[in-house]
């Protein structure tokens, strides 16, 4: 194979798997009256860094983030670790966010994809959006799934071997 055909395969490869055939089916989801600090220990506990939020049809309604709880001491996304260890020394950070439950900090409505969409397509999305999941949803909006970027690191690796 010569070097063009191995660039042509390699600027396809996102175009010929959906989201479906590497998404994670088993997901775990919160609703919107689920307490911060709950969402919190879940997040630290399965080492993951966001969850849909879904309501009681299991539609999803929204994100909560690593980031959106960390808006409710204070901590921006666009704060430097600096201004992070200044706050660690007593000095207060901008633009808290406030409240006990995920409704009060979670991200709303939340970008969403189907399973037949192309991965190409996907990471374009989370791309420009700087985001690291979609949740899928069915035709009904019904949470069937989430893509992270790594899935989608996985899945080009395993295709490109």
């Amino acid at each position: 194979m010569s070097s063009s055909d191995s660039s042509l395969m390699r600027s396809k490869v996102g175009f010929d798997m959906r989201v479906q055939d590497v998404m994670t089916t088993n997901v775990l989801s919160v609703e919107k009256f689920e307490s911060v600090m709950a969402v919190a220990h879940i997040l630290a506990g399965k080492n993951i860094s966001g969850l849909p939020v879904v309501d009681k049809e299991e539609k999803v309604i929204g994100i909560v983030t690593q980031a959106d709880i960390l808006s409710v001491v204070g901590v921006r996304r666009e704060h430097t670790f600096k201004d992070l260890l200044k706050h660690v020394l007593g000095e207060p950070l901008q633009e808290r966010r406030s409240g006990d439950i995920v409704a009060d900090i979670m991200t709303s409505p939340a970008a969403t994809t189907t399973p037949e969409t192309n991965i190409a397509e996907i990471a374009r999305i989370m791309d420009e959006k700087k985001i690291r999941r979609l949740p899928v949803v069915d035709e009904n909006k019904k949470l069937v799934g989430i893509i992270s970027r790594a899935d989608i690191l996985k899945a080009v690796l395993r295709k490109l071997k």
